[in-house]
């Protein structure tokens, strides 16, 4: 049995694989930043644990949860965090908007969208090992979490955080398309990193979001970034449920990869008509 490498791709996957790759290197140099953010998200994961146990045992449990299964939740949801892009800043792409030198990137023989995507990919998978991973562990021999025992669970979780990666990636790179409109983005980033990880559940699981701001969760993508992922792997949804947990990722992934494009396409055009 081999490992499919760059050589026994066709020559455009060819290209984004190694664009993968080199995301994935690229962020293992800042191995001292994602050590520090394990350190935050260990801290964080604590305090959000205690916090949620406290109130499991004052409640007996809420919306169906229980002092492991809330547990999981806080930890997986920790564990991801560096690998999504919903509280990043910007994209390095905001700065070649606002000087222009995106029309270099026009020229070059890669899709935009794609090759930037694929990087982030790459990046998003390094942030797993020194974070996702250890965070979980820590949450494990703290907390006792309650996680699934079948393969099927963790298989359909594996595509769920590609999914979940990839949907934030495509949402932020839609918003840095509004720099080809507007001079100065950071005002919708605040709205955004704001908005995002709550809407998310990030604080709180969207579970327990009251009927009306559940359904303006599920009209957006944000849980598709971090709560379908966590329910996914922390056994909260099996089975079909979980196939379509995953289904509504990939609905997702669509659409925002749809919106990406379209923007693109009219800065390209706005962008041609002011500077020729």
């Amino acid at each position: 049995m081999t490992v499919l490498g760059a050589a026994d791709l066709p020559g455009t996957a060819k290209v984004y694989w190694r664009l993968a790759v080199a995301g994935f290197r690229r962020q293992w140099h800042y191995k001292l930043a994602m050590f520090a953010g394990l350190f935050t998200n260990c801290v964080f994961g604590f305090v959000r644990a205690s916090v949620m146990v406290a109130a499991i045992g004052a409640t007996g449990g809420f919306a169906g949860y229980d002092a492991g299964s809330i547990g999981a939740y806080v930890w997986i949801s920790q564990g991801l965090l560096g690998a999504l892009q919903f509280m990043a800043a910007e994209l390095e792409l905001a700065e070649r908007i606002r000087t222009g030198d995106i029309v270099v990137d026009f020229l070059r023989p890669v899709d935009i969208q794609l090759s930037n995507l694929a990087a982030d990919l790459g990046r998003a998978a390094c942030t797993l090992i020194p974070r996702g991973v250890p965070s979980l562990l820590v949450g494990s021999l703290t907390f006792g979490l309650v996680l699934p025992g079948t393969l099927e669970s963790y298989l359909l979780g594996t595509v769920s955080v590609l999914f979940a990666a990839a949907i934030s990636f495509l949402a932020l790179f839609a918003l840095t398309m509004a720099g080809f409109w507007v001079v100065e983005t950071r005002g919708i980033r605040t709205l955004y990193q704001t908005c995002g990880p709550f809407l998310a559940g990030l604080f709180v699981p969207v579970h327990l979001f009251p009927g009306w701001l559940g359904a303006l969760a599920a009209a957006t993508p944000f849980p598709s970034m971090l709560q379908a992922p966590v329910d996914v792997l922390s056994g909260r949804v099996t089975g079909w449920e979980a196939v379509h947990v995953v289904g509504t990722q990939a609905v997702w992934l669509l659409v925002m990869m749809t919106l990406g494009r379209v923007l693109l396409a009219a800065g390209r055009r706005k962008l041609e008509v002011q500077g020729g």
